[in-house]
């Protein structure tokens, strides 16, 4: 029984990471995200706009190759909506008939095409840097969704006693405090059609917020299923209980 309990007190305590020193830069902002904790969930609209800043901002440099068009459906999207949004990407495909492969306009069962055709032209087109996919980027750093939103505001000047290299850029958070990607936002970055903040803060609190459905999609689900399976083992719990004492209570002590 102590034990079943101690279990639970630890699952129902998720979700309560501290702050932590962003590998060696700045400390890391702690925010209230919808999706922490054993009843986190993701707010659609919000991901909605977290995934129109990573269209129009991030995805000329970033992939997300692990997602596929289909999987927006979670984010409130309709199946003539996706079908629209794939239709914008064209992919690689093949082989033909005469053994060449062709580009085509993606579907909703393909998978965004990254932006690069390989990491060799990726580092070409950023000054040797290597953007990474953006996947499972919240899954990849320590308090992932906390560091990356500290991340993306945490562009400064340089103190003047620093001389910056070429092609880098002052980070309060980032590890030895340059990085070598340009600041993304600055604010009023994008229009939502449905209006909304566009301030830095609130466009990279989004993004980050898309980011963390991309690395887990099934967040919702797996939660949902969790805390199923905690209230049934209490409940046995109790049963089980019940049940040993009425097959024992004739037995003497």
């Amino acid at each position: 029984m102590r034990r079943l309990f101690a279990i639970i007190a630890v699952f129902f305590g998720l979700g309560l990471a501290p702050v932590l020193a962003a590998e060696g830069g700045g400390e890391i902002e702690k925010r209230d995200w919808s999706f922490e904790g054993v009843f986190g969930h993701f707010d659609k609209a919000a991901l909605q706009r977290g995934f129109q800043v990573y269209r129009e901002i991030c995805a000329s440099c970033h992939g997300l190759d692990y997602i596929a068009f289909r999987n927006l459906s979670a984010l409130g999207y309709s199946q003539a909506e996706i079908k629209a949004i794939a239709a914008e990407y064209e992919v690689t495909d093949g082989p033909d008939d005469a053994g060449d492969m062709f580009q085509r306009p993606a579907i909703p069962a393909d998978r965004f095409p990254a932006p690069f055709a390989n990491e060799n032209a990726a580092r070409a087109a950023n000054g040797g840097a290597y953007p990474p996919d953006l996947s499972l980027i919240v899954k990849a750093r320590p308090d992932g969704a906390n560091y990356l939103y500290s991340l993306l505001v945490g562009y400064d000047d340089p103190p003047a006693d620093l001389q910056m290299p070429d092609g880098m850029y002052y980070s309060r958070v980032y590890s030895g405090n340059q990085i070598a990607m340009p600041q993304p936002l600055f604010g009023d970055d994008v229009v939502f059609a449905l209006g909304g903040d566009t301030s830095m803060e609130a466009l990279a609190a989004d993004v980050t917020a898309f980011l963390a459905w991309t690395a887990e999609p099934e967040l919702e689900s797996r939660k949902r299923i969790g805390i199923a399976v905690m209230l049934f083992l209490v409940v046995m719990c109790f049963v089980s209980y019940g049940s040993m004492r009425y097959i024992w209570a004739d037995v003497e002590k």
